[in-house]
């Protein structure tokens, strides 16, 4: 593709795909015919600048009208916010779900990640590519973790055209997937949330206690059930009663790295360079990993109370909630239910009757591991490409625009509204003395009730697998995701809480406990993470760029060979692995040795 502004032309639906987004063009700089304007002056440059943020909704207004995104529409959207067509080049090609090569209008992405692999996604994808043939219209694309992993193996269908159409087929037979990609209409509807929720309805949750008990589509209901009786609390407190009760209930950061919430929110509130800005996190891509998608799904309110309630404590007056692209029924929840909120007053400039002003406004993902690390993610929003930033500066003094920003994922986010409910105290003597409050886990393999389970830390693995009815033969189970580590069936007393898996040697993650039986082929499924990481490296610095692609080529030989051979292969790994957990800038490169570390270490894998 030429990487400057060419001769082609945008076709006349690529054309009002971007003027739906963007508004008609003011001159003929940004592309209007050049009658209506005088081409010695380019009107509206510093404006259209100010809006490069917009590049990714343009490349997915292309994609979700025409399915793929042509010279002739890369070129108007880049004249549109006089963005180089290099730069957006790059952007475009960083997106597994865009192309810039014709497709079919429908793709049928299925997931060939760990759940589904070890469920039998590598024939269903053989078959439905038989079923379908050559011509059919549809392409048939592997993908890692379509966040379905308690309904395995999963295929997610995406038509394209106005209005884009989507159909899930979970779990997956090779006539659902070809009815979902063929007549997504006709697909039959997806199971409420709840159905991914084995306790749903208990007394005993705090963060899931709504979930299948209200109308995710009605925000009376939601209120009906203690909704903003939190945001209420939080107004009778003020920003720093607010974070002073975040903070001594003992909440980290539920994502993974387990930072302490009230003092991320804090140094963000103490920064005098204005404006703050409030961003979610809710592109959960860990295989594995489903919880934020279920709460989005079946309590869509909660996460925007726990925005305005963040960013109130924060002093930001804009949201941006990030949310995958993998997501449409996650999507189409929150849209109603901001839009409600804000019909109602619960959004916008003066919420509550507060005079406290406050907006939320939804960026789609578009299928990057990567941005889940929280500065890949501020330069996706603001249209560039998802690469990790080097730090300091910390997000709480320079994040997205480059301005004072917290960011929290969506189950870190819930967690506020029994704080605030409850207090702190009643909070913080729920889970251990370093580990506080519920925690959602992800399980999903060998179990007989895959699914969220909502447990105090300090639960045992023993005691959640139990729950979750694990099956006989139990050979590893896999905590954390792709980044995370294996354990063996003898350490089913390892505590759920983060002291507690590190003192075990490996990680609690985001939640994710995968089990697999001895039916699953230990080495395909470490060759499967190497893949997935290969896949998901940004490739901005060499330790991951090169270090991921020698693991997986490894693996790949010690596949092949065993003795010595096999043995050097694996010294080659532990060299790999050491200077990408010492060397690489982000998370991505940093774990991507950790779970085949584990299952060569814990599980003798390759013995």
């Amino acid at each position: 593709m030429d990487l400057h502004f060419g001769d082609s032309k945008p076709t006349d639906d690529e054309r009002a795909a971007v003027d739906a987004l963007l508004g008609p063009p003011e001159s003929s700089w940004e592309g209007a015919d050049r009658s209506d304007a005088d081409l010695r002056w380019a009107k509206g440059g510093r404006a259209a600048r100010d809006r490069r943020d917009l590049l990714l909704p343009g490349l997915h207004a292309i994609n979700d009208r025409i399915g793929w995104i042509s010279e002739g529409a890369l070129d108007y959207l880049c004249r549109r916010l006089t963005v180089p067509p290099s730069e957006a080049y790059g952007v475009a090609t960083f997106y597994a779900m865009f192309s810039v090569k014709p497709r079919p209008a429908t793709v049928l992405h299925v997931c060939t990640d760990l759940a589904c692999a070890a469920a039998g996604a590598s024939d269903l994808c053989a078959g439905i590519e038989a079923r379908l043939g050559l011509g059919s219209g549809v392409s048939v694309e592997r993908s890692p973790c379509l966040g379905l992993c308690e309904r395995a193996p999963a295929a997610l269908a995406i038509k394209a055209g106005d209005p884009v159409r989507t159909a899930v087929a979970a779990p997956a037979t090779v006539h659902d997937a070809v009815l979902a990609a063929s007549t997504p209409d006709s697909a039959p509807e997806e199971p409420a949330a709840a159905m991914a929720v084995p306790q749903a309805g208990g007394d005993e949750l705090v963060l899931l206690k709504r979930v299948g008990v209200v109308d995710p589509m009605s925000l009376d209901d939601y209120r009906a059930h203690g909704g903003y009786s939190a945001l209420r609390r939080a107004f009778e407190l003020g920003p720093a009663g607010v974070i002073r009760e975040v903070t001594d209930s003992g909440l980290v950061g539920r994502g993974g790295a387990a930072f302490p919430t009230g003092r991320k929110w804090q140094a963000t509130a103490s920064q005098p360079d204005h404006p703050h800005y409030l961003v979610c996190n809710a592109d959960e891509s860990e295989p594995g990993t489903f919880k934020d998608r279920v709460l989005m799904e079946g309590d869509p309110y909660a996460l925007v109370e726990a925005m305005t309630i963040a960013a109130y404590a924060t002093g930001a007056h804009k949201g941006y909630l990030y949310l995958r692209g993998e997501y449409p029924r996650a999507l189409a929840r929150l849209e109603h239910a901001i839009a409600q909120a804000r019909a109602r007053g619960f959004l916008g400039d003066d919420v509550l009757g507060q005079g406290y002003a406050f907006d939320i406004e939804i960026r789609r993902g578009a299928g990057a591991y990567i941005c889940g690390e929280e500065t890949a993610l501020f330069n996706s929003i603001e249209g560039y490409r998802g690469e990790p930033r080097s730090k300091p500066p910390f997000p709480v003094e320079k994040g997205l625009f480059g301005k004072p920003t917290v960011e929290n994922n969506v189950e870190t986010l819930v967690n506020v509204l029994p704080i605030l409910t409850m207090g702190a105290p009643a909070y913080a003597a729920i889970g251990t003395g370093r580990s506080t409050g519920p925690k959602l886990f992800c399980v999903s393999g060998s179990v007989a009730r895959p699914g969220i389970y909502e447990l105090p830390f300090g639960a045992t693995l023993g005691e959640l697998l139990e729950l979750a009815g694990v099956r006989e033969g139990l050979r590893a189970v896999l905590l954390g995701g792709a980044a995370g580590g294996f354990v063996r069936p003898d350490e089913m007393d390892i505590p759920l809480t983060f002291e507690g898996t590190r003192e075990a040697g490996t990680t609690l993650g985001s939640g994710v406990v995968l089990a697999f039986d001895d039916t699953v082929p230990l080495p395909r499924l470490l060759l499967r993470i190497a893949e997935f990481f290969r896949d998901e490296s940004c490739g901005q610095c060499v330790p991951c760029r090169v270090g991921t692609v020698r693991q997986e080529e490894a693996l790949h030989r010690i596949a092949e060979r065993t003795g010595a051979a096999a043995a050097d292969d694996i010294a080659l790994l532990r060299e790999v692995g050491r200077a990408m957990r010492d060397a690489s800038i982000c998370g991505l490169g940093q774990t991507a040795w950790n779970a085949v570390e584990s299952a060569i270490d814990r599980l003798g894998a390759y013995e």
